[in-house]
């Protein structure tokens, strides 16, 4: 277990806790093998990292790639490594030495980040559904209804409906007060998870956290889904297997990004929601498998199935292996 907890339930006024500190203790009952966890974390975020800035690279430096699809992938990097940033660090201080002490007020900003990243990551996944809807069932319109103008717009909505959707959050948190205990039995500032320490009436922060994930999640794959509907229903209009099958292979790497985003992120909330006997560790890691799963594999599914990126990250790596041979000769 880690150290400084131990020091903390060792104290004889630990539920009279400095108002200001919270204590993160990682995943309870798999604290001895939090060195362990600590390896794919940091297999997880080196892909991250590596990963997301490879796309913004590609994309930026290849002008064949200046096109909305691979503009919203360059959104979603953006988000997935601020995400990553937002969470990694303290995470991997909890599993290595137990530094699970966080102020109230970087608590509440690590609370606000996390969750408006996913938020906005939900939007732009949002917005790429509908620039495939465009691609397929609107094609002599594509250049005229995504324009430039149109996607920068859709960048500055994804940001401000994460922000102001989860703005109310802290705020209704500051409200509480926390009399019993400050330590959090998770890995990071997870909004329920800090509500339920709290002493008073929470039931507006569970309403209201309620109603933000539903208007994201529910009307965001609501919407997703209408758009493959509208999609399927003009591919199997067209005449050729040929021409469906091209069509469908430009979807096919939204759809994997889609089932790596969603997925844990349904699994998550249902089980935290009503999994009342599912074990706590099993929440955390569901939640954690939620943030770390899908920046990490996002670019690597556009990088296999996406031929331009796959050629240009190609082209990069052979010019590298070219240089070192011409210095080293």
């Amino acid at each position: 277990m880690p150290r400084g907890f131990v020091q903390m339930m060792e104290s004889p006024n630990h539920t009279n806790l400095d108002p200001s500190v919270f204590f993160l203790l990682g995943i309870p009952g798999l604290e001895q093998f939090h060195l362990w966890l600590s390896l794919p974390v940091c297999c997880l975020s080196t892909a991250t990292i590596v990963g997301n800035i490879t796309i913004l690279v590609v994309v930026a430096t290849e002008p064949a790639l200046h096109k909305p699809v691979y503009l919203f992938l360059c959104m979603l990097s953006t988000i997935d490594l601020a995400a990553s940033f937002s969470t990694v660090p303290k995470l991997l201080a909890i599993l290595w030495c137990g530094a699970g002490h966080i102020s109230a007020s970087a608590c509440l900003a690590q609370m606000f980040f996390i969750h408006a990243f996913c938020m906005m990551e939900s939007t732009v996944l949002l917005a790429m559904a509908f620039d495939r809807y465009v691609a397929i069932c609107h094609p002599l319109r594509y250049a005229t209804i995504l324009t430039d103008t149109i996607i920068a717009r859709i960048g500055v909505v994804a940001m401000v409906r994460g922000s102001m959707l989860m703005l109310p959050c802290p705020f209704l948190i500051k409200r509480l007060s926390f009399c019993q205990s400050h330590v959090i039995p998770h890995t990071y500032c997870e909004h329920m998870a800090v509500v339920k320490l709290a002493c008073g009436d929470t039931r507006p922060n569970r309403v209201y956290g309620l109603t933000a994930a539903l208007l994201v999640i529910g009307v965001d794959l609501l919407c997703i889904g209408l758009s493959y509907v509208f999609i399927a229903q003009a591919v199997l209009r067209l005449s050729s297997q040929e021409a469906r099958s091209k069509a469908l292979g430009t979807c096919g790497s939204h759809v994997c990004v889609i089932l790596i985003s969603y997925t844990p992120a349904l699994f998550s909330f249902f089980t935290h929601r009503f999994g009342h006997h599912v074990p706590l560790h099993i929440h955390i890691l569901l939640a954690n498998v939620y943030l770390l799963f899908p920046p990490a594999l996002n670019p690597i599914v556009y990088g296999v199935k996406t031929r331009e990126i796959r050629e240009k990250v190609v082209r990069v790596l052979q010019r590298g292996q070219g240089t070192g041979v011409k210095v080293s000769e």
